[in-house]
């Protein structure tokens, strides 16, 4: 027997339900704030990741799906979506046509790293993305938003927010923590030691024990702002507090992605173990630069799924819809002539095999339909459909026509 690969589960069962009930959520929220649908490709040049999330990040250093294709060139399946999105921004040249650019994506994304639970090796994300506004009221409209769509799951969560500073106080501020990591490097991890060249910052973001507690001495950002990221920084709390979202300061929170600056969030859940993040996300102003586009000020968040699934507090379950099944087999054609006109307005099951009634009744309750539809020998003379509501009990025999 052909398995799935270690790490990519297959959505079926209830898990399906949980899934599309999540993306028709979050998606139904992203329009109200004005955002569009965008989709793109799975897979992307490397090169779009070494100079987006950056090459001293764990998911280029050691996690992407990265290949040589048969055009001789060198190609990975995406780990991430904003890169992506932005690519596809400068591409359509809609950072020189200006003017304000909103986007939401959901899909696979794929990270070979160790599966563990709500972490796999494909697992799918829905994001967000805007363009074009520099103002930390965009920041705040996204931390509403994710809010938004947490609390409309049932999704209990913790907001922990941070400040990363800008181009004009964060060179300071990495001279600051070299300095300090230096002082200290004989104790902290390889990874920690080879991020001191690359990035420093990320230190910050070690999962190592040792190292956390070490780093509870180090320089804090929010101490070493400019006067622009302190106000941006004040104001956001602002808003916050205006519109009733909590939250928590965390020093030490840093984005995983080398191209976050200023506004830095995650939303947490205190219900999944210590894999608590649920929801990530700031302002990355200077991305589209990067990838060789007009600075365009950016802000967006992605939220993982599959951690999301076993949180999502999902509805009451109604029935809906109609099922039609056949006593004989000489009605099969006319309740799929039926069903086919029905499903005009209508979900409609098909049962193609001839049954008695009490087991059209049985498969009627395992799709949850509202309405059990049957026609035998008397229904096919006399041109008629028998009925029965599965919600009030009650039962009719109606015309065809008026079906």
């Amino acid at each position: 027997m052909i398995s799935s690969l270690r790490g990519m589960n297959d959505i079926l069962a209830e898990d399906y339900e949980r899934f599309t009930y999540f993306i028709t959520t979050a998606t139904e929220i992203a329009k109200k704030y004005g955002f569009h649908f965008v989709q793109t490709p799975l897979l992307e040049e490397t090169a779009l990741f070494k100079r987006s999330v950056g090459e001293s990040s764990d998911i280029v250093g050691k996690e992407m799906y990265q290949f040589i294709d048969k055009g001789e060139n060198d190609v990975c399946l995406r780990p991430e979506g904003t890169a992506g999105v932005v690519r596809a921004f400068v591409q359509k040249k809609l950072d020189k046509a200006g003017g304000v650019h909103r986007f939401y994506y959901h899909g696979a994304m794929f990270r070979y790293e160790r599966p563990q639970k709500g972490r796999l090796r494909q697992f799918h994300q829905f994001g967000v993305e805007s363009f074009g506004v520099d103002s930390v009221y965009e920041d705040a409209n996204m931390i509403m938003m994710a809010s938004d769509i947490l609390s409309a799951l049932g999704i209990g969560y913790r907001l922990q927010l941070n400040s990363l500073g800008d181009q004009n106080c964060m060179p300071a501020y990495r001279e600051s923590l070299v300095k300090f990591i230096e002082s200290c490097e004989d104790e902290i991890c390889e990874d920690c030691q080879r991020r001191k060249l690359t990035n420093p910052i990320r230190v910050l973001d070690c999962k190592n024990e040792k190292c956390q507690s070490l780093y509870l001495n180090a320089p804090k950002l929010l101490d070493n702002l400019c006067a622009g990221c302190q106000s941006d920084f004040d104001k956001l709390k602002t808003i916050l507090d205006q519109n009733n979202i909590k939250y928590e300061i965390d020093t030490n929170l840093v984005r995983g992605l080398d191209y976050y600056s200023k506004t830095a969030f995650e939303f947490v859940s205190d219900n999944i173990g210590s894999q608590s993040a649920i929801t990530g996300g700031g302002r990355y102003d200077r991305l589209v630069e990067f990838l060789d586009g007009k600075a365009t000020p950016a802000v967006g968040f992605a939220m993982g799924i599959e951690r999301l699934l076993e949180l999502i507090v999902m509805p009451e379950s109604k029935r809906e819809g109609y099922y039609l099944g056949a006593m004989d087999d000489e009605a099969i054609d006319m309740i799929v002539t039926l069903a086919h006109q029905k499903r005009k307005d209508a979900k409609v099951n098909v049962e193609y095999k001839s049954k008695n009634l009490k087991n059209h009744l049985k498969g009627a309750d395992k799709v949850n339909a509202r309405f059990c539809c049957v026609v035998g020998e008397n229904e096919r003379n006399d041109g008629t459909i028998w009925v029965k509501d599965l919600e009030n009990k009650a039962e009719t025999t109606i015309k065809v026509e008026d079906f």
